[in-house]
């Protein structure tokens, strides 16, 4: 078409389709909830052009009339895909784990910092459940839902390791005021710093709103300046007391930079992550071995090798940095978990070599336990070859056979046999494990 003749209504709607488009990306970001002020922001500011739209006069021609809805569907699409955002049944459950969170801390540790005695001693318990919890939540890949749960992560695990840092190692100091005219003034700084801390935790907590980030990092900043301003000059032991005090400024520096790094990609998108990598390196080469023992069936002169490989797939596991992030942790956890049950399926293929070949007497209640060791061996194949979801047929059928053995060791009566009763507590120990396995494979989780 030509620009020059070009309708001044469809010119109008492909100027505003322009700015829709430059908003795209906003709500591809948002990660937050309706009552947000970025959710309010960008909704008002696609209802306006919404209205923009309607206002444009179509004058009756077909053209400007098709192009004017197309305008709006996008418009309307953005509104939509804006609203399922923010309402995703998984992003209110990182917000209802958060605001449990957000509990924990006005209960605990608000009072520790307003002169209470101490942090209790089942926080530490709590906060850890609460960021398995969050770690579990499903993102399903959405960047929003990833970025909900890393931002959530981040603050909470901050708050974690605020309070074990500071129960850990407190300053060894303070030093008599008498010692240096410095003294004074490092006490007081410190003093400061501790009230600092527990702001810093109300802030991100959102527990407070007598604060902001940029006003504590003023203070922060303001205090670092006051110590770097003392003259110590020839006072190591005054030296090492302003140094520490100093550490604590900028580790609590560190904590206010948290809502900038959610923003960025990496923080929050794990499959990047070099210990990610290494992880899904690890998991790729077990695949291969499962593989290998799946199809040969019965080789023992393969087991020992696929062992010993395997134990080293696990040494490797134990070298994957943290980075002290729950999520990398978890898929550690997963990834241990996953190698461990195929040594497992190992080990017991190898027994049930070897007892082929055992002879002469034996209890019967011991010889019941042993075939169901060897059914549930099949059944742990079938696992291991699994890959779906709890809503699958193959699932809930291997659930049941699981079960079904489960009350078959329930029926076996040791008589008293203390190698009875051994060897069927085992094969009971075996099935639920094999059962969690079940569980962790099909519960659809990612990073």
């Amino acid at each position: 078409m030509d620009m020059g003749n070009q309708h001044p209504s469809i010119s109008r709607l492909q100027e505003i389709q322009k700015e829709v488009k430059g908003i795209e990306q906003h709500v591809a970001g948002f990660s937050g909830l309706p009552n947000d002020k970025a959710y309010k922001d960008l909704e008002r500011t696609l209802m306006k052009q919404l209205f923009e739209i309607d206002s444009v006069d179509t004058e009756g021609r077909g053209d400007v009339q098709q192009a004017r809805k197309r305008a709006a569907q996008e418009t309307e699409r953005l509104l939509k895909e804006l609203e399922q955002t923010a309402n995703h049944p998984h992003r209110i459950e990182i917000q209802n784990i958060f605001q449990e969170a957000q509990a924990l801390v006005e209960e605990k540790i608000v009072p520790f910092y307003s002169g209470g005695n101490c942090v209790a001693d089942e926080f530490e318990e709590s906060i850890q459940d609460i960021i398995l919890r969050l770690t579990h939540v499903k993102t399903g890949g959405k960047v929003s839902l990833r970025k909900a749960r890393h931002r959530t992560l981040a603050r909470v695990c901050a708050v974690q390791e605020i309070i074990e840092d500071c129960m850990r190692r407190q300053p060894s100091l303070p030093l008599s005021e008498d010692a240096h005219p410095s003294v004074a003034k490092i006490n007081a700084v410190m003093c400061d710093v501790n009230k600092a801390r527990g702001t810093l935790i109300a802030l991100l907590m959102g527990v407070s709103n007598d604060e902001t980030c940029r006003h504590l990092s003023c203070v922060l900043s303001g205090l670092m300046a006051d110590l770097d301003a003392l003259d110590v000059c020839g006072h190591t032991e005054i030296r090492n007391y302003r140094r520490e005090v100093v550490e604590d400024i900028n580790k609590l520096l560190k904590y206010l930079d948290l809502e900038e790094e959610a923003d960025t990609t990496h923080a929050f998108d794990l499959g990047q992550n070099h210990s990610i990598i290494k992880i899904e390196k690890v998991l790729s080469r077990m695949r291969e071995v499962k593989n290998e023992l799946l199809q040969a069936q019965s080789r023992p002169e393969l087991y020992l090798s696929s062992k010993t490989e395997l134990q080293g797939l696990i040494g490797q596991l134990d070298e994957v940095s943290l980075e002290r992030n729950p999520c990398i942790r978890e898929a550690r956890r997963r990834a241990v978990i996953a190698v461990q049950t195929l040594i497992t399926h190992v080990d017991l293929k190898e027994a049930l070599e070897k007892r082929k070949s055992f002879v002469g007497e034996e209890h019967p209640s011991h010889r019941a336990v042993w075939t169901i060791l060897g059914h549930l061996s099949e059944i742990l194949g079938e696992v291991l070859s699994f890959d779906g979801n709890r809503t699958d047929k193959n699932y809930i059928r291997l659930e049941e056979l699981l079960t079904k053995q489960l009350l078959a060791l329930d029926a076996v009566d040791p008589q008293g046999e203390e190698k009875c009763k051994a060897a069927r507590k085992q094969a009971v120990k075996l099935a639920q494990s094999i059962l969690s396995y079940l569980d962790l494979k099909s519960d659809q989780w990612e990073y």
